[in-house]
């Protein structure tokens, strides 16, 4: 994640705010809420490199092996596996 999880608060807090001062969105509930909600979108969105990261690594243990003889090259096999999960899923990293 790029953005500091100490930020996300703040700055979801400054984006509802000017989307309520410019009159672009109308709240059903608190503002506190909507604050909440798009803190949670925010870390989700955030995370999705991370989570990308975790289940490469746990795909590539069943070629521990091969890597560990020189067979394959961990980094290589990560890369071409991350820009083929990136692609079939469609992600914005």
């Amino acid at each position: 994640m790029r953005v500091p999880k100490g930020w996300v608060p703040i700055i979801a807090k400054e984006i509802v705010e000017e989307l309520l001062k410019r009159n672009m969105i109308e709240l059903q509930g608190s503002k506190e809420k909507a604050v909440e909600s798009l803190q949670e979108i925010m870390l989700a969105e955030l995370t999705v490199e991370d989570r990308l990261n975790e289940e490469i690594r746990g795909m590539l243990k069943k070629f521990e092996p091969e890597i560990e003889k020189g067979r394959m090259d961990y980094r290589k096999l990560f890369d071409l596996t991350k820009q083929k999960l990136v692609k079939e899923r469609n992600l914005v990293l």
